[in-house]
């Protein structure tokens, strides 16, 4: 691609953003989402695969859908209140609808069907794109909106999030649709306390975009597309498949890693809120990413390959250190002693 026009493409990205997280306006947080998903869809066909042609024409209509319902939210709330003010949604209906708009854009069961294709046939920058940039202006109309929506309904989409992503993750071999996968599940922490607590939403995703950008650009960096892959490039980047070990460890939230905070707090605060059966069985639906997260980071560092390879090639090869996924790799990891301030800060 012209660096001309991916410059054009990622300013585009952020210009939509930065649009749609600052409007009070209904018409304006639609363009900035319409101009994102014009922005990304160049980005994913660049390669001009059928499978990333494939996955294009399936981004676009979903989220051609997902733009519709938000503008239809948006304007049944206007004719009922006669208001375009974001925090202004109070009417049942429209809550409803954006609900399932918000949702079919993140990715949430069931409208998750498109998510794991769509980063299947994008490149691995695309795909950590898709995973953490481009779910940042939907959660921002969500945290917005938190007061006026459904509860209920939110505990159930979280629920199922949580148990699909965890389930579909496990007999899968594609390292994108593993951390596709593990999106859906992490999305359905983040909004199962979005009501009660949105600053813990903002915390959960940000910790979650450290954590899953470690992961792609160490992918991205040892050219891992599968897992029969990975079995073998500890010989080339011991050092970067032992961090990426741990950082995979923390997305799945194991004690004393970065990743155990959100969840521990999520735990904490639906605990606060009598609803300690949901935090049970939102906890135990974890285990089931657990067994995908090892399977991983088994895959990375702890076994061997059953064959060496035929031809000559030297054990380690000379890599240029990169200066951004060690400073990710850290922050991934260590984090945790820092809990009681970062939660003071959110």
């Amino acid at each position: 691609m012209n660096p001309h026009a991916k410059l054009a493409f990622t300013a585009s990205l952020l210009l939509g953003t930065s649009i749609t997280i600052s409007s009070n306006h209904w018409i304006l947080a639609w363009a900035g989402l319409e101009i994102n998903t014009l922005a990304i869809i160049p980005l994913i066909s660049k390669s001009h695969h059928p499978r990333a042609i494939e996955a294009t024409i399936k981004y676009f209509l979903t989220q051609s859908a997902a733009s519709a319902l938000i503008l239809f939210s948006s304007l049944a709330n206007a004719w009922s209140t006669g208001q375009w003010d974001i925090t202004q949604l109070n009417h049942p209906t429209s809550c409803l609808v954006l609900t399932m708009a918000i949702a079919i854009k993140l990715g949430l069961v069931p409208f998750h069907f498109w998510f794991p294709e769509v980063l299947q046939g994008s490149s691995m920058i695309t795909a950590l794109l898709l995973s953490t940039l481009m779910k940042l202006p939907p959660i921002t109309l969500l945290l917005i909106t938190s007061q006026s929506l459904n509860p209920p309904l939110l505990t159930l989409l979280a629920i199922s999030s949580a148990l699909i992503g965890g389930w579909m993750g496990l007999n899968q071999t594609q390292t994108r649709k593993i951390l596709a996968f593990s999106s859906i599940s992490h999305l359905g922490w983040m909004i199962i306390v979005i009501t009660y607590n949105p600053h813990l939403t903002l915390l959960t995703f940000t910790l979650y975009t450290v954590m899953t950008t470690t992961v792609f650009l160490s992918l991205n960096q040892i050219k891992v597309l599968k897992l029969s892959t990975m079995l073998i490039s500890w010989t080339k980047t011991p050092t970067l498949n032992a961090a990426m070990m741990l950082t995979l460890l923390s997305l799945a939230g194991l004690p004393p890693l970065t990743g155990f905070m959100p969840k521990w707090f999520i735990i904490q605060e639906l605990t606060k809120q009598e609803m300690t059966p949901t935090a049970t069985i939102i906890t135990m639906l974890s285990l089931l990413g657990l067994f995908f997260y090892l399977r991983l980071a088994y895959h990375s560092t702890i076994t061997l390959p059953p064959n060496s390879s035929n031809h000559m090639k030297l054990w380690r090869t000379n890599k240029t250190p990169n200066t951004s996924t060690a400073i990710l790799s850290a922050l991934s990891t260590s984090l945790l002693p820092l809990s009681p301030l970062i939660i003071t800060m959110f």
